[in-house]
């Protein structure tokens, strides 16, 4: 798939990366189950390949963060076995805890890029420089986004934005190399 330049030159921009969670991170399926005293529990399965790319993005020096409306146990050890830097759970209403975000990390807008795929997610999307919606994000979500994942959530969707900002910045080789897929 050729990706449009403008998407490129904004990606390559990008400090922060900033992304909703079920549906985007996962495949929005919730399981829910009985725990050890009885009382039900919910988990959500992530995808490997996301995960190594969000830790690669933590390497380079690219922060990341979630904002979730769900509160789940699950999604903070997730985020802890993917060093993302900011965590918020529990909250549909996202532009406050983007502002806050934005003001902790010291980051411009037009560093920042969020990946959502519902709409909660719009407004966020709108306020930085690169929305991206997952491949099975709402479509009215997908038509106000400036790049649309060809991966669903939680099957490499974020994983593809990953090598998208990597690649723009011209780090993707270093990857490359790190695992001697090319050459040093």
């Amino acid at each position: 798939m050729a990706i449009d330049p403008k998407v490129i030159e904004l990606a390559s921009r990008i400090k922060l990366l900033l992304m909703d969670v079920d549906g985007v991170l996962t495949d929005g399926k919730l399981y829910n189950f009985p725990g050890p005293t009885g009382v039900m529990a919910e988990t959500k399965g992530f995808d490997s390949q996301d995960g190594i790319g969000l830790q690669w993005l933590a390497r380079v020096g690219i922060r990341t963060g979630l904002i979730s409306g769900r509160d789940s146990p699950a999604t903070v050890e997730r985020a802890r076995q993917c060093k993302f830097t900011y965590v918020y759970q529990g909250h549909t209403e996202k532009i406050p805890i983007l502002e806050e975000i934005l003001q902790l990390s010291g980051c411009a807008k037009d560093e920042v890029a969020y990946i959502g795929d519902d709409f909660t997610d719009v407004v966020a999307m709108r306020r930085v420089a690169l929305g991206v919606a997952t491949a099975n994000a709402r479509p009215e979500v997908k038509a106000c986004a400036q790049y649309v994942t060809e991966a669903p959530g939680g099957q490499g969707a974020v994983r593809e934005v990953v090598e998208l900002i990597l690649k723009s910045q011209g780090r993707w080789n270093d990857i490359l190399r790190h695992y001697e897929i090319i050459e040093r």
